[in-house]
């Protein structure tokens, strides 16, 4: 017989307590792909308040030079 799993919802990390600030660069590449461009919010599991945060520091940032341009 097949066995259903149900798959886990992910959590907020943001509504869990963790801040995403634009100088701390190594949170930050967690929510960017390897072309630089931000993740969609079904893989990075935010909820969507915090997805927006998250693409305006993302976006900070690009613009202080801390992380790579999308070409």
């Amino acid at each position: 017989m097949a066995e259903f799993f149900r798959k886990k919802k992910k959590v907020c990390q943001m509504c869990a307590g963790k801040d995403v600030d634009y100088k701390d660069v190594n949170v930050i590449t967690k929510y960017i792909n390897e072309k630089g461009k931000i993740m969609p919010r079904r893989m990075t599991g935010a909820c969507s308040r915090h997805q927006r945060h998250i693409a305006n520091q993302i976006k900070r940032a690009r613009f202080m030079a801390l992380i790579p341009e999308v070409k």
